[in-house]
């Protein structure tokens, strides 16, 4: 066991004016058992007011955690558990026994939590179960954020958290004091229509949101409909967040509805949503009179025509407080662009209004939201019927987890049986912390990035691709790259690995013939060209795999007669 270190101690301890805790922000350190957490068990035992412990960037193993949450029974005042990013390379089954302790450590000291943090865990419907009792138990009557953006908890995972929170809205409630949650965010986690359902029914009863972030979660108009009458009843609402999923002009509709009773409304971002022209209007409308404390307003990447450019844009007259309109990425057409720009010079708000040099478009209306409106209605009646098909399973897994425990690999697989969700809930897979694992992780993070175990990850990253299979080598290789570069404006590291890999890809479509594969490939996942599938949209940051891009270009590891192809499609697109 180590020898007691002052020091490492005293650099874990953070004061300031407003709160004092223990912080192992961004050390990358792995923690197996009791012994090898000392120093941290050691920093919370100093810690005479920890109100925050923040273990981001790190990874735990259940001996740990149970240490971890033996030191934390002593600290009732704790009131921000910030804990994102710190399972990189762990057995799936190892994730709910350690939070189901550290929830256990903080319900026996009685803290009474504000905020809790596990984003950039990959903690799917399994994770969840382990942190169902924190979230249930009067840890959480007093929380008032919640953040679980990345968490890949899909539907399943959705609906558990939402049963969760509503048990601890009821006995809040009985309490006399009830749950009065006022940020939420759950990006990224494939909730889709059924996960944003179920949670729409905890925000109904809640009623006290302020701020709400659920973008790229694949979630459809009979989602977003239900989703907008609970917003209706949380008028407070001041930031809300659904880029990325598809609204369109139903949802639109709905969303437009709820909008006219939220005047507390600051920042919307609908963008990369296909509104079309319609929902476009829809929001116009619900934004032209009132609605004065609108400060950012996001509809990029929509398809919405000149009619619902010019409907948004007279919806400004009265924003004097507007500092960002995002509009870029529609189908305006020039006249209808500089239209645009001089109604808004006249309001006085044309300094709020983003590039628009990605509208290369002629103006026309889009002919065919009626046949989308058709084929929505279609699916609709699809969607009705694979509900009714689902329930006997959900009934089954409900029942089943009523009674879980959620402390061995056997009661975790008994938990999630009748799961359609088989990828995310693979328990037998063990991830351990590697090249291989982030590869394999559909959304790494940078803290999984900066914590893998080898120090040349130039080679690592090339030694790992070139072990699949030949005829994947390219897919591989592609899509690792855009994972790299996700992060590289943050991460330089990440950007010299992705330039290397790009320059590997070239090397191999030359040798291949597959250069028009990989450029147009390229241009597509950067949403520099539309993809024959309507429906597909970027998964990554494109501002991110763009620069490192750019950064490519100019080192000339493009070869030099592809750089004319994105010169050309990136010379008007910022």
């Amino acid at each position: 066991m180590s020898s007691f270190d002052l020091s490492s101690i005293t650099n874990a301890l953070v004061t300031s004016p407003a709160k004092t805790g223990v912080s192992f922000l961004g050390r990358a350190l792995k923690w197996e058992t009791e012994a090898g957490a000392k120093e941290l068990i050691d920093a919370i035992d100093a810690c005479t007011s920890l109100q925050f412990l923040n273990l981001e960037g790190n990874t735990l193993g259940v001996e740990a955690a149970k240490g971890i949450a033996k030191a934390l029974e002593k600290h009732p005042e704790l009131k921000e558990a910030l804990w994102k990013d710190m399972f990189t390379g762990r057995m799936k089954t190892e994730l709910p026994v350690a939070l189901k302790a550290l929830g256990q450590g903080m319900n026996i000291a009685g803290a009474q939590l504000t905020v809790l943090d596990v984003s950039d865990n990959a903690l799917g419907p399994n994770g969840m179960a382990g942190l169902v009792d924190l979230l249930q138990s009067s840890t959480c009557f007093t929380l008032r954020e919640l953040k679980l953006n990345n968490c890949g908890l899909g539907i399943t995972g959705g609906k558990m958290l939402a049963k969760a929170l509503l048990v601890c809205h009821e006995a809040s409630s009985s309490n006399g004091k009830p749950l009065a949650l006022r940020l939420f965010i759950a990006g990224r986690n494939r909730l889709e229509n059924d996960g944003a359902k179920a949670l729409a029914e905890v925000f109904g009863k809640v009623q006290s949101l302020e701020h709400v972030e659920m973008p790229q979660n694949g979630i459809y108009h009979p989602g977003i409909t239900a989703l907008s009458e609970a917003f209706k009843q949380n008028k407070n609402l001041k930031i809300l967040n659904l880029n990325d999923n598809t609204i369109g002009p139903k949802g639109a509709e709905a969303l437009a509805d709820a909008i006219s009773d939220l005047q507390c409304l600051k920042e919307i971002n609908f963008g990369d949503c296909l509104l079309k022209t319609k929902g476009a209007m829809h929001l116009a409308e619900a934004l032209q009179e009132l609605h004065t404390e609108i400060e950012v307003l996001n509809l990029g990447f929509n398809e919405i025509g000149p009619e619902g450019g010019y409907s948004v844009v007279n919806a400004m007259y009265n924003k004097k407080n507007i500092n960002s309109l995002i509009m870029d990425g529609n189908q305006f057409g020039h006249d209808c662009r500089e239209q645009m720009k001089e109604t808004l010079e006249e309001y006085g708000r044309l300094q709020a209004l983003g590039s628009l040099d990605e509208d290369d478009s002629e103006g026309e209306e889009d002919d065919e939201e009626d046949a989308d409106e058709e084929q929505e209605e279609e699916e609709d009646v699809e969607e009705s019927d694979e509900e009714a098909e689902g329930e006997s399973d959900q009934a089954e897994l409900d029942e089943s987890y009523s009674n879980q425990e959620a402390t061995t690999e056997l009661e975790i697989k008994q938990l999630l049986r009748g799961s359609n969700n088989a990828s995310v809930i693979d328990l037998d897979e063990s991830l351990p912390n590697t090249v291989e694992s982030y590869c394999r992780t559909n959304y790494p993070s940078e803290g999984m990035f900066n914590a893998l175990e080898e120090s040349n990850k130039i080679k690592a990253f090339r030694e790992y691709l070139k072990s699949v299979a030949s005829d994947d080598y390219l897919d591989h290789l592609v899509f690792t790259i855009l994972k790299l570069a996700e992060i590289s404006e943050s991460s330089g590291e990440a950007l010299e690995v992705s330039e290397a890999l790009i320059a590997d890809a070239y090397d191999y479509a030359k040798n291949n013939n597959r250069l028009k594969s990989l450029r147009n490939f390229l241009l597509i996942q950067l949403g520099l060209l539309k993809c024959e599938d309507r429906s597909f949209k970027p998964e990554y940051n494109v501002q991110g795999c763009r620069h490192a891009l750019k950064n490519a270009i100019k080192k000339n590891i493009v070869p030099e007669e592809e750089q004319v192809f994105f010169n050309v499609f990136m010379e008007h697109r910022g």
